[in-house]
């Protein structure tokens, strides 16, 4: 079923919008990314709609964002049990999901996108939803890759288009990267960063650059591990040793690369390499490719610089 059923023409101009408080939230995807952050703002008092093509999906979801609360509640409320149980039942009845998300955008103040990292699918999905949301309503990426001037061309509503770069798992990270572009008005940026702390979250803010701040810095710097690697400079083991001990990081870059995904990294270096050929640092590498093209993509499938078991 497709994220919007009809077509509205929308004829309101922009400059009508004002600072926008964001009660009720429209998050498209029900993987990982858009389930966690519908428990957030679900837990923070927002009204919430997950919405993603496959009920399956939706269902699994929820279960998994009750599940995780109940979890928080078990800790939180140990010695509060009624509070807890309030607390668990306000959260839930909060969510609400939808296969259709033309349906349920009307009375939304916020829409963010957690989808596949494909440009065009982002802007298709965004480019039908502008022809049918109200002229308040703010749209958000959660990409961590992609140009969000790139995605919000799709749209008529460049001032009303920024990031929201949620960390995973997103109940357990703190940071939150708010991303403007040359477009995006202040009022908008003003509105994601509130909504930032009203989620409980630490934002930091950047312009619309390559993996804004930190996929900006990590990817290279893992990179650069890999190459040394593959150099016979040190073996992965005592990179990991020294990054964790030299430096203090709780995880060395090859325990990281397992943990991000290896497929993960190889598809945002290689769109970066696309677009920045002479640069060294985005330099495709032998040993990360080969491990993709063998299904080796860490600790999900098993194996990836690591062995799991």
């Amino acid at each position: 079923m497709a994220f919007f059923t009809h077509h509205i023409c929308r004829g309101l101009s922009s400059s009508a919008v004002r600072h926008v408080v964001i009660k009720n939230v429209t998050i498209i995807g029900g993987g990982q990314m858009g389930a966690g952050i519908a428990q957030v703002a679900a837990s923070t008092g927002h009204a919430v709609t997950l919405v993603d093509t496959n009920e399956d999906i939706l269902k699994k979801a929820v279960k998994g964002i009750e599940g995780n609360l109940k979890r928080v509640v078990k800790k939180k409320f140990a010695d509060k049990p009624e509070a807890g149980e309030e607390f668990l039942q306000k959260a839930m009845q909060n969510v609400s999901i939808s296969t259709d998300a033309g349906s349920v955008i009307q009375g939304t103040d916020l829409v963010v996108e957690a989808i596949v990292e494909n440009l065009k699918v982002k802007q298709d999905l965004f480019g039908g939803l502008d022809k049918v949301a109200p002229a308040h309503t703010i749209f958000a990426s959660n990409t961590s890759s992609l140009s969000i001037t790139d995605i919000a061309s799709s749209t008529n509503r460049l001032d009303r288009f920024g990031g929201l770069h949620f960390f995973n798992p997103v109940p357990v990270m703190r940071l939150v990267e708010v991303i403007a572009t040359s477009s995006t008005s202040q009022e908008t940026f003003d509105s994601l960063l509130n909504f930032s702390k009203m989620l409980g979250k630490t934002s930091v803010s950047c312009k619309d650059t390559p993996g804004f701040i930190v996929n900006r810095l990590l990817l290279p710097y893992i990179l650069d591990a890999v190459r040394m690697y593959e150099r016979g400079d040190g073996s992965k083991e005592d990179i990991d040793i020294a990054m964790k001990l030299g430096c203090g990081y709780p995880m060395g870059p090859f325990e990281l690369s397992d943990y991000v995904g290896l497929d993960t990294m190889k598809f945002i270096m290689d769109g970066w390499s696309a677009a920045n050929p002479d640069n060294p640092m985005f330099a495709q590498s032998e040993v990360l490719n080969k491990l993709v093209a063998e299904g080796k993509f860490g600790k999900k499938t098993g194996e990836g610089f690591y062995k799991y078991k």
